[in-house]
Parts: structure tokens; C-alpha cells; sequence
């Protein structure tokens, strides 16, 4: 069981602070002859898998790697389209690694400000008057757990759909909140959080969870 991150949103829908804790492994390298079988397409500034899973290899994961080369967004290390490298019969044999696509600093901001929209909607649709929003969201594969707090901080954690105490785990975030980042003279409300402190404590409060232990007195 695994935390894999922490996001925390101002009450205008910024991210203030994002921490990534645990991210699996899901990448596939595989060596190809030509043609490649497999369909690719250029998608958000990435090159991505359209069509033909297979062996680990899903729609939407990213081309990585080529030749054990990193590759930046539609480029290879040396400058050359991904999507016209391999177009090129003399270019096989070519491994190519894929895998989920890291976020950017700019993708993060942008998915903080959907949620917090997704947020705002969710009270609103509510039947009755006072509704907290959204709580929980449910993959197969994740839980998103949010609270938000009477000030309109909201404090968001991605799961493991198995961890247990992320209720508590919550409460903990906003505590060391309060403590570390509220109470430092150099921090302004609803700016980003840059602290130290509130860093140390944030990810022993995880590693506490992760280990299912109780959050008691002084913890």
C-alpha cells in the first residue's frame, strides 16, 4: 500500500504546494523491427501510444526512451522528431522505452484548478443546502481524498485504493499546516508553501500512514 501524493489548493483554486511521494514503475522497453506495431501519435507536446497495447505497452503511455536516449516531449536527445525516427526503416532495430507521462509544474497547477471547479460543482449539485463537496473519488487503481477546511484550504491525497487511515492522515496534513507553515513569520496566506519544516513533518506524517500507525499525542 502506498500514498503517492499530497496537493494542497488556496480557496482561489492555486496550488500552493505538491508533493509527490510515491510513484510507481510502470515503464516498458521493448526492442522493434520495422514496421513498428504499434500506432503513434503526437499528443500534448509528447508522442503516445494511440492503438496496439500489448506486452505492458498501454494506449496513452509516452515514448521515454529511444536507444536508451532520453526523449523530450516529440523530440529525441539529439533534436530529431520521434515520429519521423521511426518512420525510418534504417533506424531498426530501435528499443524504445514507454511509460506514463510525468506531469509538468504546469500540468499540476492546471489539474489543481480543475478540481477545485470539479469541487465547487459537486457542492452545487448537492441536494441539500451545506454540502462539503467532494470527498473521495475512486479509480481502480487510486483514491482521491480531499478535505477542505472552513477557510477553504483544501488539502488533497492520492492512495492506493487498499491504504487505510487517510482520514486521519488528512486532519494530520491540516495539523502540521497549522504549525508549520500558519504560525511561520515568513509565510503569507495563500501563497506557496516553501518551508522546511513543514516538508519534514509532512512526510513523516505519510510514512507514519503508509505504516498504518495511529496519530497520537505529540505524533
Amino acid at each position: 500500500m502506498a500514498i503517492f501524493s499530497v496537493y494542497v489548493v488556496n480557496k482561489a483554486g492555486g496550488l500552493i504546494y505538491q508533493l509527490d511521494h510515491y510513484a510507481p514503475r510502470a515503464d516498458t522497453e521493448k526492442t522493434f523491427s520495422f514496421p513498428l506495431d504499434l500506432v503513434l501519435r503526437p499528443h500534448d507536446e509528447r508522442v503516445v501510444v494511440a492503438f496496439g497495447q500489448r506486452d505492458g505497452i498501454r494506449v496513452g503511455h509516452a515514448v521515454l526512451a529511444i536507444n536508451g536516449a532520453e526523449v523530450n516531449g516529440r523530440f529525441t536527445a539529439d533534436g530529431k522528431d520521434v515520429l519521423e525516427f521511426l518512420s525510418n526503416p534504417a533506424n531498426y532495430p530501435v528499443s524504445i522505452r514507454f511509460g506514463r507521462h510525468r506531469l509538468s509544474s504546469n500540468e499540476k497547477l492546471m489539474l489543481a484548478s480543475m478540481f477545485h471547479s470539479l469541487f465547487a460543482i459537486g457542492s452545487q449539485l448537492s441536494p441539500e443546502v451545506g454540502s462539503s463537496g467532494i470527498e473521495m473519488l475512486e479509480t481502480d487503481t487510486f483514491k482521491l481524498h480531499c478535505f477542505q477546511t472552513l477557510t477553504g484550504i483544501k488539502f488533497v491525497v492520492l492512495a492506493d485504493p487498499r491504504q487505510a487511515g487517510i482520514d486521519a492522515l488528512l486532519r494530520k496534513i491540516y495539523e502540521i499546516y497549522s504549525d508549520f507553515a500558519l504560525k511561520n513569520p515568513f509565510y503569507s496566506l495563500e501563497m506557496p508553501i516553501r518551508c522546511e519544516l513543514f516538508d519534514q513533518n509532512l512526510k513523516l506524517a505519510l510514512e507514519v500512514a503508509e505504516k498504518a500507525g495511529p496519530f497520537g499525542p505529540g505524533s
